[in-house]
């Protein structure tokens, strides 16, 4: 049976991976942004190049509207979603205290609020199924405190451990994806100066999707993409509070 995923964020980066990867599986698509033109360029290429239907969707999830318009599709039952991908983000340069508490809001309602409600919509309709699949795309990030974007991603990580334990018993697994520095367009739209960041740190988009599909398929609640992350994240867990801080600050 064919099934259906359903991608915030999918014209760039890790979430047009995402789309890549699940259109050559032979999964349908449905794909969200804010940008239109690229929304179409981008299902045009997909369903051209891999025979699959790809719906678009604009819309902003920095907004209620925006919001609502995903999660009323995530509850169509006649057109059932099997896999959320909440990918879709941003990121302030500046730290918090510093910025534009007004921007500081739209973080958070982009970041926190809108996976919340699209998780909610595609859990309620996918409990009456019996199965389906949640991606949240986190970061290592959540494993130190820097900041209103790892406390943002720190959520994320909580909600996706909880749920997938919590749901598993009606076929539902839920992760959260949390790759390091990753080579898309994000650190240059955020303004980020990134050229102290050593080579060895950074990934490849498709080898982020591909663990992080694998991991799903395993049901693992948190996907680490790489050993050196792995070990890096482990160290930020585990090590006393003080430690990761220290380190954190040296990193800044």
């Amino acid at each position: 049976m064919t099934r259906t995923a359903l991608i915030t964020g999918a014209t760039a980066g890790i979430g047009n991976e995402f789309a890549r990867q699940l259109a050559r599986r032979g999964t349908n698509l449905v794909i969200v942004a804010r940008d239109t033109q690229r929304l179409e360029q981008v299902a045009a290429d997909l369903s051209s190049s891999h025979g699959v239907d790809v719906e678009v969707i604009t819309a902003d999830l920095a907004t209620s509207e925006g919001m609502d318009r995903v999660a009323d599709r995530l509850s169509e039952s006649g057109r059932p979603i099997d896999l959320l991908v909440n990918n879709a983000g941003a990121s302030l340069a500046g730290w918090f205290g510093t910025t534009a508490i007004a921007d500081e809001d739209r973080q958070l309602d982009l970041l926190v609020r809108a996976p919340m409600h699209l998780m909610d919509a595609a859990i309620k309709s996918m409990s009456g199924r019996g199965r389906g699949g949640i991606i949240n795309v986190a970061s290592v990030a959540a494993f130190t405190p820097r900041g209103a974007y790892s406390a943002h991603k720190a959520w994320l990580v909580n909600i996706s451990q909880w749920a997938n334990w919590h749901y598993a018993d009606v076929g539902i697994t839920v992760q959260a994806l949390c790759p390091g520095f990753t080579r898309t367009e994000f650190h240059q739209r955020m303004g980020a100066e990134i050229d102290n960041v050593p080579r060895w740190m950074w990934l490849r988009a498709a080898a982020v999707v591909k663990g992080s599909l694998r991991d799903l398929e395993r049901g693992r609640a948190i996907s680490v993409p790489s050993l050196r992350y792995k070990v890096l994240t482990s160290i930020a867990r585990h090590a006393p509070t003080g430690v990761v801080a220290n380190i954190a600050k040296r990193g800044r």
